[in-house]
């Protein structure tokens, strides 16, 4: 299995492996806004909407499907932990861009999951490589409390920006706030400027 290395996105940022403010961990700690949903795999769909060419919605066979690959991340979180080297399996943001056709005016993407959490970001953050939508962690299908059966993950933002439970994702054409940035959480989320709160 070929795997990419994208453990030095620090570097784009002008800082260090490990964040300021960040302790490293071996472990892989749970945090989450409540409990873990319930999720059938028959019934599951992907939703691809908004300012698109070509909306969009996935089984969770025709996700699988898709153009994929291996990837080794640095994982933030924003109450303080970092974790290095997980290598996370699945498929980029700019993936599913390309299969539904995002229109030219479209700025920014909220992404939605299975537990009614939203988080969002600036298309430009998205539209990288290392933004993943993931169902494979370190060569297990990624556990339930970690968001399985997908989730995105973001390497140059707090996992907040990652949606554990992701089942969609709409393409805006105005800024929208998601569910953590509405309560005060930084809209920017930069581990390096730990950007935690607004």
């Amino acid at each position: 299995m070929s795997v990419t290395d994208k453990t030095d996105v620090h570097r784009e940022f002008d800082g260090r492996r490990l964040p300021p403010g960040q302790r490293e961990t071996s472990k892989f700690p749970v945090l989450s806004k409540g409990s873990t949903p319930e999720w059938d795999p028959e019934a599951w769909q992907f939703s691809v909407t908004g300012a698109v060419e070509n909306e969009r919605t996935l089984s969770w066979e025709e996700f699988r499907d898709l153009p994929n690959e291996t990837q080794k991340q640095d994982f933030h979180c924003v109450t303080g932990w970092s974790k290095f080297d997980c290598a996370f399996t699945g498929v980029t943001f700019p993936t599913l861009a390309e299969l539904a056709g995002v229109d030219g005016d479209a700025v920014h993407v909220m992404f939605s999951a299975l537990d009614g959490y939203t988080t969002n970001l600036p298309l430009d953050d998205c539209l990288r490589d290392d933004v993943l939508f993931v169902w494979n962690y370190d060569g297990d299908p990624l556990p339930r409390e970690h968001g399985g059966p997908l989730r995105v993950v973001t390497p140059h933002k707090y996992a907040y920006k990652g949606a554990k439970w992701v089942d969609g994702i709409e393409f805006l054409t105005e800024p929208e706030r998601g569910y953590w940035e509405k309560r005060g959480y930084s809209n920017t989320a930069n581990p390096w400027n730990e950007e935690r709160y607004s």
